[in-house]
Order: structure tokens, then C-alpha cells, then sequence
């Protein structure tokens, strides 16, 4: 946003700069013609006139580079706010994702309730076998999950991917 306002400063400027030099320009020319008239004669006028026109010739090149790069910098001003506007709705977009998942975890976690101990009990040994197999990073980002998922204290987490599910043999 700083980087638009000083582009708009910017520009603003070089409207500034634009307008003074049509009237510097206006007023050479101006100038040049009333010195045609007077006298075409004198040396000095005539000295006067020709630097005067190549004033004029290079404010005109000035002028139109100012108002090249002016649109240039209105192009940029342009995109810079459609990315911001792009980038809000983007971010409006995730922090709706965000909120829909909170939602989710909440329901779960009502859902599932303080009551049922034994099933937390239950699904934390199954989570605690699985991990075994993979590993201490998985055993620790695992416990996390399930807290989070479980109602822990220890903040809310998205749930990640779910732990496979115990298969049991019975031998008959």
C-alpha cells in the first residue's frame, strides 16, 4: 500500500511537471511568435527566436516522455490494486476455509465429549502402537494431533493425516 501511495505521489508529481511545461511551453511559444513579429530583422532576436525553438522542441520531447512514463505508472498503479484486490479475496477465501475447519474441529470435538474416556484411552493406544512404527517425529506430531483432535488443552490443531486404523488377528 506504501508502494501505491508513493507511486500516486508520483504521478501526481509528474502531472505537476506535465502542466507546468505545457505552460512554459505555451508561454515560449508565446513568446517566439510575438518576438517573430516585432522585428525579424535584429541579430538578437532572431538568436532569441531559434533558442527558443529548440526549447520548445525539447520540452515537447520532454513532455511527451513524462506522459509515456505517466501511463506507464498508471498501468502499475492498476495491477498493484488488482493484485491487492486479488490478494484480499484470496485471503477472504482461506480465512473462510479456516473457519469452516475450526467449525469442524469443534463439532468433533463436541461430538466425541468429556465422556467418553474409555474411547480416548482406547484411541490413544491404538495411536501410540501405530507411532511406535514410525518413529519419534511421527510419535510427537501424532500425540499432538490426537490432543487437538481429543480436546486438549495445548491449542487447536488441523487434524492432519489420520493414523491407519488397528487390525486385529484372531488366531482360531
Amino acid at each position: 500500500e506504501t508502494e501505491v501511495e508513493q507511486l500516486q505521489r508520483l504521478l501526481e508529481g509528474m502531472e505537476k511537471d506535465h502542466q507546468d511545461l505545457l505552460a512554459r511551453m505555451e508561454s515560449g511559444q508565446a513568446e517566439l511568435e510575438r518576438l517573430r513579429k516585432v522585428e525579424g530583422e535584429r541579430a538578437a532576436q532572431q538568436e532569441r527566436s531559434s533558442q527558443l525553438e529548440k526549447e520548445v522542441a525539447g520540452l515537447r520531447e520532454k513532455i511527451h516522455h513524462l506522459d509515456d512514463m505517466l501511463k506507464s505508472q498508471q498501468r502499475k498503479v492498476r495491477q498493484m490494486i488488482e493484485q491487492l484486490q486479488n490478494s484480499k479475496s484470496v485471503i477472504q477465501a482461506k480465512d473462510a476455509a479456516i473457519q469452516e475447519l475450526k467449525e469442524r474441529v469443534s463439532y468433533l470435538e463436541a461430538e466425541v465429549g468429556p465422556g467418553n474416556l474409555e474411547m480416548h484411552d482406547r484411541i490413544e493406544h491404538l495411536i501410540e502402537k501405530q507411532v511406535s512404527r514410525g518413529g519419534s517425529s511421527a510419535r510427537a506430531r501424532s500425540k499432538s494431533e490426537y490432543v487437538s483432535r481429543c480436546g486438549g488443552n495445548s491449542g487447536k490443531r488441523l487434524p492432519g493425516p489420520k493414523p491407519l486404523p488397528l487390525i486385529r488377528v484372531v488366531e482360531t
